[in-house]
């Protein structure tokens, strides 16, 4: 991620699209695309020895079931991001090692008996509730500084809107450090507390806020 792609994801983060000089561009009320039907669990805390640690690790996680009743088949390719009050961003899966999937798997094996992957639900998902995939977000342990986050979910639908890039710099050529334009995707917002304080939060139980469709 560049500066200002960087930059752009903490303005829409926190809802501050005034430093771009324009509204932000907001989520249609109703699906201007395709949009698939996503259930989820709210993030649990899960405290693990992973193997060749000594020491124990604290990560959360998200279950989720995602279903196609689009009409069509679709490529689903999701993405899974926690954004922190602090600023903290936290990428879904990213250095998860598998066996906390084993593990997250035998927890809630009567609920989720065919739990998969993050890696074994991509791609063509076909339609019906019989070709619905259930699978589990991973993410690693934030900052107790923290008392609010929001998990955003993209993926789930077809809607794309452009926003110009303000830093564009005409006398250069378009490239990944200097883009004309920002491509933003509907995506789901789920806005947690967190309550008590840095010495309690590590036993704290989100509380669901929010949930809201976004251009992001």
């Amino acid at each position: 991620m560049n500066r200002m792609q960087a930059i752009l994801s903490f303005g829409l983060a926190v809802g501050v699209s005034a430093a771009f000089g324009r509204a932000a561009p907001q989520a249609s009320l109703a699906p201007a695309s395709w949009q698939l039907d996503f259930t989820f669990h709210d993030p649990q805390r899960l405290i693990v020895k992973l193997p060749g640690d000594t020491r124990e690790t604290t990560l959360w996680y998200m279950l989720y079931e995602v279903t196609n009743n689009t009409g069509q088949d679709v490529q689903f390719y999701p993405s899974f991001q926690l954004v922190t009050d602090t600023l903290r961003v936290v990428d879904g899966g990213s250095d998860i090692s598998p066996s906390v999937y084993d593990v997250i798997a035998a927890r809630h094996k009567k609920e989720f008996p065919f739990l998969a992957r993050p890696t074994q639900v991509t791609g063509l998902l076909l339609q019906g509730e019989g070709n619905a995939r259930s699978s589990v977000a991973v993410f690693t342990d934030f900052d107790r500084d923290a008392d609010r986050f929001t998990v955003y979910v993209s993926g789930l639908s077809g809607e794309l809107a452009s926003v110009p890039n303000p830093a564009f710099d005409r006398r250069r050529e378009d490239s990944e450090e200097n883009m004309r334009s920002f491509i933003l995707r509907r995506t789901l917002a789920v806005l947690y507390d967190l309550p008590g304080d840095p010495q309690t939060r590590a036993h704290a139980t989100p509380i669901r806020r929010t949930r809201e469709w976004v251009m992001r």
